[in-house]
């Protein structure tokens, strides 16, 4: 494959691994928003707390989404250690979108539900691109291309084979 094509492709695909990204990661910014306000509204809980709070279901609603959709694709092989990765990498986004509203509400003075609201929200989006970067290259590794090559391996040979007729291609007229 010439390099355009190369590129071309490579561009393509982490296209469509952002976009993946970003369905998991604008619902799990509306689990977020939403738990926050619930929480924040319906309890006696400072800001930041209610953050907490809200962060840690989203970081949970997050990792199925990501497991499951994004990166279904991507080696399964240590769970463990993914598991312990992605807790790793998702801490760092909390404090860095917890850090933020905490410098807002505290720091400025503004903690009124439109400020807290836009600081969390300015806090995820600053966060959520140290995650996009972590997660896939730290978490959800690729699998290398011989693992990938017996993968697609081993689902062709368990589909049921094509009868003869079928599977024969035509012939050039010209032989």
């Amino acid at each position: 494959m010439s390099e355009p094509g190369a590129l071309r492709m490579r561009l393509a695909l982490l296209g469509r691994e952002v976009a993946k990204f970003g369905v998991v990661g604008g619902l799990g910014v509306l689990v977020n928003l939403a738990v926050f306000n619930l929480v924040r509204h319906t309890t006696e809980l400072p800001v930041v707390r209610a953050s907490l709070v809200a962060t840690v279901v989203a970081i949970a609603f997050n990792y199925v989404g990501f497991r499951y959709f994004t990166y279904r694709d991507r080696d399964k092989s240590g769970r463990t250690k993914e598991m312990t990765l992605f807790l790793l990498f998702s801490l760092v986004g909390l404090v860095i979108e917890n850090g933020i509203l905490y410098a807002a509400t505290y720091g400025l003075g503004w903690n009124s539900p439109l400020a807290s609201n836009f600081f969390k929200f300015f806090g995820i989006g600053v966060a959520t691109l140290f995650r996009f970067w972590s997660y896939r290259t730290w978490v959800f590794r690729a699998l290398p291309a011989k693992e990938a090559v017996q993968t697609a391996e081993s689902f062709l040979e368990q589909a049921e084979p094509v009868p003869p007729r079928q599977a024969r291609r035509r012939q050039p007229d010209h032989v």
